[in-house]
């Protein structure tokens, strides 16, 4: 027992003292673009504002760009994903994409995939896949006359078109290229009640996994590239590993949706099958419940929003979804910006919970930063795994870590006149280095958590063999003062 005391004292010094490390150490990795101008440059910066790589490209960015893990440990070799804009889009609109390529740390391209045609346009996100897969979010086509046989009232855009929404699941080919592996289409899950001879007939509020056909405008008679039909328009798009499912966020909508990935493509256009039974429809939607006749305008919280993304295992907030919302008050286009972290109504498993006749929680979120941030569009937040939250200030091209109490410990902002940040996001300076000792819940990073870990098996006699700091075959004191030398240090 008094060992215990000695260990809980230690283990309570250790978190005093690592409560005042309060800027996160590690590389932010963010695309500069100036207007719609094709040349841009993707920058990895370390804390003291010192570019540690940099990779040049001919075509400006559609989102934000991503590392992911090469062929050995460390940051010298990964790989870049940049989504970019293609020269000539099938459908122009706000975050317009259409490919999306994987480099070297030296800038050499490694695989490209273009999804730019008659039928379907990328824009805006990409999200990396444990299995090194890609997830692409696509515009995909529809006439006037499909939407009308759908059930939809009312089409007004000169084109006369309804460009809905898709999710593709790309593997590379070894070959300089990509190839569809899994898809999802909003167009199967579907639900209207204006045409009672028209599919999907039905009561809105009784189908909160359905998306009303008849919600909102489709399209607009000008825009950046002219007359277009977007109707969702996802802007982001995340994955959860141990759940395997996906969130993305729609901001034409005022609303996140979480979708089940571990179906089959055929299951993902139906209603049955997958982990959860419910194949391709929805698990859980938040923000503007009147969207599925549960709420009202008052009801709903989020405004435009980006950057939907379950906050990490181990992280503190873990499994909440933390999101920019853009125009948390007022409107286009003028307002204020927050970042939100708000509570799912879920268990352990990725199972949610929703009350008869009741929207989905919760009724409101549980953080929030709101000080003097605001871009109309795109922006950004991550949370850190010392608890901050790094922040994307688009418009202003501004990034900002902030504290759990709101205060601002790390900034930067990219000069020039009409430039812009879509997000940025920050990688501990040991994310890439593998097989991690010290790393107990194995989520890339060393810090408080593992600490605490290490205590709880010393305590209980376990053994485990990434704690074994010194490699002496046994779990000990000497193993926590190590591991905590190695957390104090950065």
């Amino acid at each position: 027992m008094k060992n215990n005391k000695y260990l809980y004292i230690l283990l309570l010094v250790i978190l005093g003292i690592s409560s005042s490390q309060d800027i996160f150490e590690g590389y932010t990795l963010f695309t500069p673009q100036i207007g719609f101008e094709n040349n841009s440059t993707t920058k990895l910066m370390d804390n003291d504002l010192n570019i540690i790589q940099s990779w040049d490209h001919p075509l400006g960015p559609a989102s934000m760009p991503y590392l992911i893990p090469g062929d050995e440990p460390g940051f010298e070799n990964t790989f870049l994903l940049y989504p970019y804009r293609v020269s000539n889009p099938t459908m122009e609109s706000g975050g317009v994409g259409g490919a999306v390529q994987c480099l070297t740390w030296e800038g050499e391209l490694i695989w490209e995939y273009v999804l730019s045609n008659d039928d379907y346009q990328h824009h805006h996100d990409v999200e990396p896949l444990p299995n090194g897969n890609v997830l692409l979010i696509a515009w995909e086509k529809k006439t006037a006359s499909e939407g009308y046989a759908m059930g939809r009232e009312e089409i007004d855009n000169p084109l006369n078109q309804m460009w809905s929404e898709a999710i593709f699941e790309i593997q590379p080919d070894g070959n300089g290229s990509a190839e569809v592996v899994w898809e999802w289409h909003l167009w199967d899950h579907l639900v209207q009640d204006y045409c009672s001879d028209c599919p999907n007939y039905a009561v809105i509020s009784e189908h909160p996994e359905l998306f009303n056909i008849n919600n909102g405008d489709v399209g607009t008679p000008s825009g950046p590239g002219g007359a277009n039909g977007d109707w969702i328009h996802i802007n982001a798009i995340n994955y959860h590993k141990e759940w395997d499912q996906i969130v993305f966020s729609s901001r034409f909508q005022n609303e996140i949706f979480v979708i089940d990935h571990s179906t089959t493509t055929e299951e993902a256009a139906g209603y049955t099958g997958g982990n959860y039974g419910k194949g391709g429809d929805f698990l859980y939607r938040w923000g503007n419940p009147q969207n599925y006749d549960r709420g009202n305008e008052s009801n709903r919280i989020l405004g435009d929003q980006h950057s939907i993304n379950w906050i990490p295992d181990g992280y503190p907030g873990e499994n909440n979804f933390i999101l920019f919302n853009n125009y948390h008050s007022g409107s286009g286009p003028w307002g204020e910006s927050a970042v939100l972290e708000f509570i799912p109504p879920v268990d352990s498993e990725g199972n949610y919970t929703i009350q008869d006749d009741e929207p989905y929680g919760p009724e409101t979120y549980i953080w929030s930063y709101e000080e003097n941030i605001f871009t109309a569009m795109q922006g950004g937040s991550f949370r850190q795994p010392n608890g901050n939250t790094l922040i994307t200030d688009c418009d202003s091209a501004h990034i900002l870590e902030v504290t759990e109490n709101g205060e601002i410990v790390w900034e930067y902002t990219e000069s020039g006149a009409n430039t812009v940040i879509a997000r940025a996001q920050k990688y501990a300076l040991d994310y890439f280095d593998g097989n991690l000792l010290g790393d107990i819940n194995e989520d890339g990073i060393l810090n408080i958590l593992d600490i605490v870990a290490l205590v709880n098996l010393v305590l209980a006699g376990e053994y485990n063999p990434m704690g074994d700091m010194n490699d002496d075959e046994t779990l000990n004191i000497l193993d926590i003062v190590t591991l905590a030398n190695l957390v104090l240090s950065g």
